[in-house]
């Protein structure tokens, strides 16, 4: 199952993460050695300032120098998504527009929400995309994730990329994702440019048998995800079946285990950042489950371990 519009973005487009030295202040050499390695690994785009990026970590000033430093320094050799999640209608759009304005190729964005309770109904949902979509001239990625607590079924999915200009990609990460994509794409049609799957691959082979164009996942071991998904859109799904089994040990260990720490742990092992750590107060990881994730990932062998040496 495919779509039927020629999709101007695929493939993977894992989450850059932000690093920090170990006062906890932004670290932009090792920020820039981690978007080189990335592309290197064979990532066919970036995303920035996303969950995985420790966005809700980081002050206002300090998106703006990431988005800037970073998406100069990619200089335009892959496509880079920014994310600009915000509740206020205004808020978000002035920052896409920023965004925009500094080379971003796409915005990812997350329905308004807050907290564990504080939600807008569908016809607000609706009008700040419409709103947000108004205010730029570049994709809008709509990220159906469990954190935000809202629901959006396919149908309201499909409804908004048919309705709104610039709404044409989704990040779809709920439970059953690749029913979801199935149905978002019967009822969208060439309205859905780019069914995506995220969530750092735990479901991707399904996802791609549902229509699945384009996956975003942590940002350590883009050499891996990357032949799975090509195999599988060269129709060779027994190779794409393969390579997935034999990642999924890893794949496993960050989405379960290590979360969005995995990423910098394996490159700070691997000598591509200076530093690991997140920012307080989010906990370090215990050194038993980084031990499990660096064993793990040296059975397998990613660049991300060799890329510096």
């Amino acid at each position: 199952m495919t779509t039927t519009q020629p999709a101007r973005y695929r493939g993977i487009f894992p989450v850059v993460p932000t690093t920090f030295t170990e006062d906890g202040a932004l670290d932009l050499d090792s920020q820039k050695r981690c978007v080189d390695f990335m592309i290197d690994a064979g990532s066919d785009g970036l995303c920035i300032l996303a969950n995985f990026s420790e966005q809700f970590l980081l002050a206002d000033d300090e998106r703006e120098v990431l988005t800037r430093a970073i998406l100069e320094h990619v200089a335009g050799r892959v496509p880079v998504i920014v994310t600009t999640t915000h509740f206020a209608t205004r808020v978000c759009a002035e920052r896409s527009r920023r965004a925009q304005d500094m080379g971003a190729a796409m915005l990812m964005v997350m329905p308004p929400y807050h907290g564990a309770t504080f939600r807008v109904p569908e016809p607000q949902i609706f009008d700040f995309y419409a709103r947000l979509s108004d205010g730029v001239d570049i994709p809008i990625m709509v990220q159906d994730a469990p954190a935000a607590g809202t629901v959006l079924s396919a149908a309201f999915l499909a409804n908004m990329a048919r309705e709104i200009e610039h709404v044409a990609y989704f990040k779809i990460e709920t439970a059953g994702a690749a029913s979801k994509l199935r149905e978002l794409i019967r009822l969208g049609g060439a309205a859905i440019e780019g069914p995506w799957d995220g969530e750092e691959a735990i479901t991707l082979l399904p996802d791609l048998d549902a229509g699945a164009t384009g996956s975003m996942t942590g940002g350590s071991y883009p050499d891996a995800i990357r032949p799975i998904i090509e195999a599988h859109r060269t129709g060779d799904r027994d190779k794409a079946f393969a390579l997935y089994q034999r990642w999924l040990p890893l794949i496993n260990h960050e989405n379960r285990q290590s979360g969005f720490l995995a990423a910098k742990a394996l490159m700070k092992e691997g000598g591509v950042i200076a530093c690991e750590n997140a920012r307080h107060p989010w906990p370090p990881m215990h050194p038993e489950t980084r031990k499990g994730l660096i064993e793990t990932a040296r059975r397998l062998d990613p660049l991300v371990l060799r890329w510096a040496a």
